[in-house]
C-alpha cells in the first residue's frame, strides 16, 4: 500500500506522539533520535530506532532510516546553534534526496511571522525579524527548493497538551504586556490530526497552519488557565502592543479538517 513507511526524523514531544499514532493506525514507522536512552522506549511502542545526528560535523545515519514513503522532519532550530539550522536541513535533504524519498513534511512555526499587527494565513508572505524566524524561512526555502521530492509545510502556532500546560509561565506575575494582543496555539491531539489526515488524503505540496480558529485575549485565556490548574493570578496590562492572528485557511480548504480543540476558552474551563 501507498504512503504505508513513514520515518520521522526527531521524535520529540510531537514527533514521538506522532509516531504512536501512526503505528496505532497501521502505519510501519522509522524513529530517529540523538540520546541512545531513547532508543529502548522507540522499541516498546513498535517504532524502529535510529540514532542519527546532523549536527555540524558530527552528522552521522544510517541510510535505511530514508528507505520511506514519507520523510517527516521535526527538528526545530536549537537556540544556542540557530546558524547552523539551514545548512542542517539542506543536509538532510541532500539525504532524502539520495535515497530517493518521494514526500517530505517538514514540521515549520508561525514564528517564522513577524507581529505585524495583522490578520495573516498560508498566502502571506513571511518577513521574519528574529533569528529563529530567519532560519526557520531559510530551511522551508531550501526544501521548496528540492527537485526530487515533494514539499509539504505545516506550521504549528504554540504547542499545548500533555506536559505542556503555558499557564504556568504567567501564574502569579503582575503587569505582563500586552494583555490584548490574540493567543495563537494548538493541541497536539490536532497537531497529530493535521498531519495524519494530510498522509491519509496525500494533499501534499501545500502550506498549512496548524492553528485553532479560536483567539482570546493572553489576558482572558491565560488568567482562566491559572485559575483551573490551581495556580496564582496573573495581573495582565489592559493594551495591545505588537500582535499577529494566524489562520489557517488550507486546513478548512483543503483538508476538511475538524479540529478537537474548537474553544480555547471551553478547554480551559475543563481541564
Amino acid at each position: 500500500m501507498e504512503n504505508r513507511t513513514i520515518s520521522i526524523l526527531g521524535c520529540g514531544w510531537y514527533g514521538l506522539a506522532m509516531a504512536k499514532a501512526l503505528v496505532v493506525a497501521g502505519y510501519h514507522v522509522n524513529g530517529s533520535t540523538t540520546s541512545t536512552e531513547k532508543l529502548e522506549t522507540f522499541s516498546k511502542f513498535n517504532i524502529q530506532p535510529y540514532l542519527i545526528n546532523f549536527d555540524g560535523e558530527s552528522v552521522n545515519y544510517d541510510e535505511t532510516f530514508f528507505n520511506c514513503d514519507v520523510l517527516i522532519i521535526s527538528i526545530p532550530p536549537k537556540r544556542n546553534a540557530q546558524a547552523d539550522y539551514p545548512s542542517k536541513i539542506k543536509n538532510i535533504a541532500i539525504a532524502a534526496e539520495k535515497a530517493k524519498v518521494k514526500q517530505v513534511i517538514f514540521i515549520s512555526s508561525t514564528g517564522i511571522f513577524q507581529n505585524g499587527n495583522f490578520i495573516l494565513d498560508e498566502e502571506t508572505i513571511p518577513e521574519p525579524n528574529t533569528t529563529a524566524g530567519q532560519v526557520l524561512s531559510e530551511a522551508e526555502t531550501a526544501l521548496k527548493g528540492a527537485q526530487a521530492f515533494t514539499t509539504t509545510i505545516i506550521r504549528f502556532a504554540g504547542l499545548i497538551g500533555p506536559e505542556r500546560n503555558l499557564a504556568k509561565h504567567f501564574a502569579g506575575k503582575t503587569d505582563i504586556a500586552n494583555g490584548l494582543a490574540p493567543i495563537n496555539l494548538i493541541h497536539l491531539d490536532d497537531c497529530i490530526g493535521i498531519t495524519k489526515t494530510i498522509i491519509e488524503q496525500k494533499a501534499f505540496g501545500n502550506i498549512y497552519h496548524g492553528v485553532t480558529p479560536s483567539h482570546p485575549s493572553r489576558k482572558d485565556f491565560y488568567t482562566k488557565a491559572c485559575l483551573t490548574s490551581g495556580f496564582e493570578k496573573p495581573q495582565f496590562i489592559d493594551e495591545l502592543l505588537d500582535w499577529k492572528q494566524v489562520e489557517s485557511k488550507n486546513v478548512a480548504r483543503n483538508l476538511a479538517y475538524q479540529f478537537k480543540i474548537e474553544n480555547w476558552m471551553e478547554y480551559v474551563g475543563s481541564v
